[in-house]
This record gives C-alpha cells, structure tokens and sequence, in this order.
C-alpha cells in the first residue's frame, strides 16, 4: 500500500517505518527542511533501540522516503495518517492546532478518497473536527479514522510490530477494509483489530494511559504507608501483583511518572472532563500524588542532611524519564537537579542517551560525566533517578573508592537492601527499610 505520514517526531516515525518494514511504500512529511535532509541521508533523529537498523534497511530499499512537500505525494496514497504534536496549554487542554492546520491544508489537496488517520493522542471529537475543516474545500468522498498509538518509549519497535490490540474508530466499512489490509501482517498470531465508533477510540487512549498512572501513583501511596509502618513495599508489590485481577505491571514504586503521554494526557482528560462539568477526583489526586512523588528524594536528602545542603557534591545517575529512551519530558531527574541546585549542591551526571537534550535545557549548571564511575568521584552521595540496566549491577568495589561518603538515595530501588547494609551503604530507596 501507499502511505504518507505527515509528522517526522517520535510517533510519526516509529510509523512510518514500521509500516515500510512489512513492504508498503511510506513518505513522511515534515515542514522542517532540515530534518527531512538529515533523514533522507540516513541520519536517524530519535533514539529507539530497534528503530536504526529497519530504517537505514528501508531507505535503502526505498520504501521509506522523506519530503517537506505534501501536495506532490498525495495522488498516489491510500491513507495519511496524522502522527501530530498535541502539545498541553496552560490548562491542561490539548492544542490542536498542528492536526487542524494539516486538515486545512487536505481541503485544499484532496482529489480523490482517502482515508485519513488520526494517529496523535487527542481529545474526543477530534475526528469530527478534522471532517468538518476538510469539508469546508473538499467536498469529494473520503474517511476520517481514530486509531490512537500504544507505543512504550523504549520497546516501541516490538510494540508496533506485535501489538497487544490495534483501536480503530470508524463506521465506514470502505476504510474498515483498508486499515484491515493494512495491519494484517502485525496480527497473523490473532491478536485482535478493534473496531468502534471515533469517539470511544479517542476516548480509549486517554483511559488507558490515565489508568497506568493510576496503578503509578496508587503505589507510590503504599510506598509512603510503607515507610511509615515499617513495612517492605517490595514484598506488597509482590503480594497483589500475583493476583490475576491486578497483574505485575506499573506497580513498581519510585519517582514518579514521567514522558511525553502520562503527565499530558491525565491533564488533558481532567480538562475534557471539566468541559462537561465533571470532576475526575481520581485523576486529579493521581497527577498531586505524581508531582509530590518527583520529590520525594529531595525530602529525604534534606533529612539526611538536617536541611543544609549548601556546599554539597552529588552524583547523579539517570536523566531520562525511563531507560532506553533520550526523552527528558517531565522527567525527574528534572525536578531534582533544579531543587538541588536552588539549595547550593555541585552534581556531576550521567546519562547513556539523555545528556545533550538536558544540557540544552539546564546549560552548565551541571557537570556532565564521561560515565557512571566519573560521576561519583568525590561525591557527598550518589542520586539514582532513572533505572538503566548498566545501573543495576556496578562495580561496587571501584564505586567504594571513588565515593568521598558511602551514600546513596536511590529513587528507582535498584539494589538490594541486605547488599547494601553488607557493603557499609548508607542507602535510603523509596517504601523500604533504610540500611
């Protein structure tokens, strides 16, 4: 099949090639002349593990190719799919504006049917909306679809080539056969293409993603009753995660949630709801929960220290908002490094992926290690905000001669806690025994 996807970021090109991987023929589109340069020569802009190889194969296979231009590729497609920012405003709300400005531009293009896909995470009605701006020049025959993405930053290549479930939201039966044929070869093991109206398929992504940051967030709550009844939130985990009704997953403590879609998309479907004069109490209390929890490590610094941090060198170990990924969007590490440094600490940090996008946000307010162990030389204490598996097993005997204090505040709870007390750590995690 002939694909466009207009939107070059992490959504749009997970897509894109993914798509071309199973032999269709995929242009994306991009108004940044510069990225569609440095993707056309092979120069691959997000880090995906997976992601590099299938588009370097694709390119050169040219199946997957990249243009500014819209109008000159649209003839030949089948289906646009729509892989847009829906940024946050001041009150939560998702901005349109991109998605809507592209259905303009498809009034004034379009000459024949096709199938228009909203990929973007967006707010129920979206899909009439796009209709109703493309109607206003065009008035041949043509669909919009809702097929909202289930992508994990990290694993979104195995994500989108064996998909849990594929959401459409359509009532056309022209499109339904289209986008059928399309996913065929990610379902061959029978997982299901789920068909609804748009509205619920809007609506379904919101739900999915504000109710795993609500298993977040719940558990983060048991952290806290853990460490203030002596319990070990490890073994509660462990406890309610065998039991069938709940599963293991998301109910892991730490930090805080972060990333491009839990943090927006919880403040765009309280906004939604507020639009209807409803009040989510749950979510609002899942999104307090997640900002106080970003924190929670600052508080137990400051007791560690009795509130005077001023003159203190820490080492950080983590910046992305999860592992495998360069995405520091609402990371916290974030929060984090701005406490600290309001509070007078020196840090040295250290990321596999994320440091050139945090120096461009935070400058040289920090120090930026070549790796891990240069992160810790001479430090006060060792901050762990994100859970990269080189973290999980160091090398704990060159990390003893290194330290200046055998202290670690570790907010992923990555080591184990009679380990530490064996090894002479000062080591506080989050809902567990300090040793």
């Amino acid at each position: 099949m002939k694909i466009i996807v207009v939107g070059t970021g992490y959504v749009g090109l997970v897509t894109g090639t993914c798509f071309s991987e199973t032999g269709n023929e995929v242009t994306c589109v991009d108004i940044d002349k510069s990225k569609v340069d440095k993707l056309n020569s092979g120069q691959i802009t997000i880090y995906e593990p997976g992601l590099e190889k299938i588009f370097l194969r694709n390119i050169k296979e040219g199946r997957l190719k990249f243009t500014t231009k819209l109008e000159e590729v649209i003839e030949d497609s089948q289906i646009i799919f729509l892989a847009l920012p829906t940024p946050p405003g001041e009150d939560g709300s998702a901005d349109l504006k991109y998605v809507l400005n592209v259905a303009d531009k498809l009034g004034k293009i379009l000459k024949d049917y096709k199938v228009i896909v909203n990929k973007s995470t967006v707010p129920v009605g979206t899909a009439d909306k796009v209709k109703k701006i493309i109607e206003i020049n065009y008035k041949g025959k043509f669909d919009v679809v809702s097929n909202p993405e289930f992508l994990r930053e990290g694993v979104a290549v195995d994500d989108f080539m064996k998909p849990d479930r594929i959401v459409v939201g359509t009532k056309s039966e022209k499109a339904k056969k289209l986008i059928s044929q399309l996913y065929a070869p990610f379902v061959r093991q029978g997982n299901p293409v789920i068909f609804m109206d748009a509205h619920s398929s809007e609506l379904t992504k919101y739900a999915a993603n504000s109710f795993l940051a609500t298993k977040i967030s719940f558990m983060n709550e048991i952290s806290q009753l853990c460490e203030r009844m002596g319990a070990n939130v490890d073994d509660v985990r462990r406890g309610i995660g065998t039991d069938e009704r709940i599963g293991k997953r998301f109910l892991f403590p730490g930090i805080g949630y972060g990333g491009s879609c839990f943090p927006k998309d919880v403040k765009a479907l309280i906004n939604s709801s507020e639009k209807i004069n409803y009040d989510f109490k749950i979510l609002k209390s899942v999104e307090k929960v997640n900002s106080n929890q970003k924190l929670e490590l600052i508080n137990k610094i400051n007791s560690y220290y009795n509130n005077d941090l001023k003159g203190k060198h820490f080492g950080l170990w983590g910046l992305a908002f999860k592992p495998n990924t360069d995405d520091i969007r609402e990371a916290p590490a974030l929060n984090i490094i701005d406490e600290l440094i309001k509070r007078g600490v020196s840090l040295n940090v250290y990321d596999p992926e994320a440091m050139a996008n945090v120096k461009d946000l935070v400058g040289d307010k920090i120090k930026y290690s070549n790796n891990q162990y240069d992160a810790i030389k001479n430090v006060d204490a060792l901050i762990i905000a994100t859970e990269w598996n080189e973290f999980r097993t160091p090398n704990f005997d060159l990390m003893k001669t290194l330290f200046k204090n055998k202290v670690i505040f570790d907010g992923r709870n990555l080591y184990q806690i009679e380990k530490m007390k064996e090894l002479g750590y000062h080591y506080e995690s989050i809902g567990r025994p300090i040793h």
